[in-house]
């Protein structure tokens, strides 16, 4: 090929700057593909040093040098970086120099080729963000296993533990160090209740009953409780509008989510400060950056002027087990639990912050509709008087754990209530320790199981005895609401003394309102 040939073909590249350099780096040609991508014409640039594509940063760190020197030295320099165009507009760029040396080996000048790569960079950078949030959602999703899991052994030890200690309470001493022994302990179990409810929190398998919250006047409830918490150098003030609908929500998990915030507001305020609660209605279209369904949102905010975060820090601030906070001084637990609030009741939590100058914490909480501004209530007194005669009597239960230590603990409950307990350590033992209708007043069974689940043992014992009460005791929340659990009464673990009573009570309600129904009827209890 002639030279000629040759320059009419690099001319005519239009997809690559192809063009010349001296050995000082001056531009010595100019191909159509340099004019395209770079803006120039050749009488603009040719003369010019190649230094004017780097940006002011590159030029400063003396890139374009060091690009030269390498390819002058080992013959090939390869690189990519942001070069400008002549609008002063920049572009990525993926470059390669090689040097051109004279049959005798003196140095002519450099051949250089340039791409324009932001296309490919972006739909790679988009690639990598993709596979990142892949990555965290698999690990998030991990942990959150894990961590129910973990809340759910722990739940049956604290059930043992509170179980044990309610026996002991009525035979032990009264002198008051005994009794100051005892309350301690069962704060301790309290404050072991709490942190596994924060547990299954962000595992997103706590029990919610959402119903239609008005926030400002929730929020006005709780003042007194936020006062003593906060302490008097920090200062609380709201702002709603006065024409704000209702949240659907669960009340008393956005309560705890609220004093949450609060305390990790008041802590980012070590010498006192000032807090804003507001809230204001949103509607979403479906290009909202949450990822939310379309529709009307309640955004309630809880806004602090301390300290703020690093973007380190707020990267990592809905991680489980995460805290800045000194040892002993907090679980990491607080933020990730009223995020998993927020993903259960179909909203969104978002954090945004500034090292020195505060944070911002906000709830998207999906908006009630009417069908939620009018609560249903049961009619009072009819379970108590239709409550069948056997519940003024001494029961024969059918209890069924799988964990012995609260399968024993939970028998000796009952027994010191006064009723009969067979044990069955699992679904099928219970099938064979019920061997005919109406040899049991009523089944607790723990949910979850190896084998059957309580769920599936309640079934198959329903359709052998349709009237049979049931009690189901999980501190999951598939297992306390989940449509296949219609009829069933829920107990959520731990629990005491009363809140079994009231759970056997409530298994006998349910019993008496069946009975009302015709039996061509009655609904399926499950």
């Amino acid at each position: 090929m002639s030279e000629t040939q040759f320059r009419i073909l690099v001319q005519g590249v239009a997809d690559y700057a192809v063009y010349m350099l001296d050995p000082e780096g001056h531009v010595a040609t100019w191909n159509s593909g340099a004019e395209r991508i770079k803006g120039y014409l050749p009488d603009e640039i040719i003369g010019s040093h190649f230094s004017a594509f780097y940006t002011e940063e590159d030029r400063l760190a003396g890139i374009p040098h060091r690009n030269l020197s390498i390819a002058a030295e080992i013959g090939r320099a390869e690189d990519e970086g942001w070069r400008l165009r002549k609008d002063g507009s920049r572009f990525w760029a993926h470059v390669v120099i090689d040097r051109i040396l004279d049959d005798d080996g003196a140095l002519l000048g450099f051949a250089k080729v340039t791409r324009d790569v932001t296309e490919k960079r972006a739909a790679e950078q988009q690639l990598e963000e993709a596979r990142e949030a892949l990555f965290q959602a698999q690990k998030m999703e991990a942990i959150g296993q894990l961590t129910g899991g973990m809340a759910h052994d722990f739940n049956n030890l604290l059930m043992a533990v509170q179980g044990t200690l309610e026996l002991l309470r009525d035979r032990l001493p009264e002198d008051s160090r005994t009794q100051s022994i005892f309350q301690t302990a069962m704060a301790g179990i309290e404050r072991g209740a709490s942190l596994t409810q924060r547990m299954l929190a962000f595992a997103r398998r706590q029990e919610l009953k959402p119903t239609a919250v008005d926030l400002p006047a929730l929020i006005h409830g709780m003042r007194e409780m936020t006062r003593t918490t906060l302490g008097s150098r920090v200062e609380v003030t709201t702002r709603f509008p006065l024409s704000l609908g209702r949240a659907l929500v669960d009340p008393h998990q956005l309560e705890l989510a609220l004093l949450n915030l609060l305390v990790n507001a008041r802590d980012a305020m070590p010498n006192g400060g000032h807090i804003e609660i507001s809230a204001q209605s949103q509607i979403l279209d479906g290009k909202h950056a949450s990822g939310l369904a379309p529709g009307r949102y309640i955004r309630l905010s809880v806004a602090d002027d301390g300290e703020g975060m690093s973007s380190e820090t707020l990267a990592r601030a809905t991680d489980p087990f995460f805290t800045t906070k000194g040892v002993g001084k907090g679980t990491g637990l607080g933020l990730s639990m009223v995020h998993g609030l927020a993903e259960q009741s179909n909203g969104r939590l978002m954090v945004e912050s500034t090292l020195g100058q505060g944070t911002v914490v906000s709830l998207l909480l999906p908006a009630a509709g009417d069908a939620y501004d009018t609560e249903t209530a049961r009619p009072s007194g009819a379970a108590a008087d239709l409550r069948p005669p056997e519940y003024g009597r001494s029961l024969k239960i059918l209890a069924v754990d799988d964990d012995a230590l609260v399968r024993d603990t939970l028998c000796a409950m009952l027994e010191d209530m006064g009723h009969v307990v067979v044990a069955a350590e699992s679904g099928s033992h219970a099938l064979v320790a019920f061997e005919a209708p109406g040899k049991f007043d009523l089944l607790l069974t723990d949910f979850s199981m190896p084998g059957m689940t309580g769920a599936e043992l309640a079934e198959a014992l329903r359709r052998l005895q349709p009237t049979l009460p049931i009690v189901v005791a999980s501190g999951y929340a598939e297992a306390l609401s989940s449509p296949e659990s219609a009829g069933i009464t829920r107990l959520a673990k731990p629990f005491n003394r009363s809140m079994l009573a009231s759970a056997i009570e409530a298994a006998g309600s349910w019993l008496a309102d069946h009975a009302r129904v015709p039996s061509s009827a009655a609904p399926s209890p499950i």
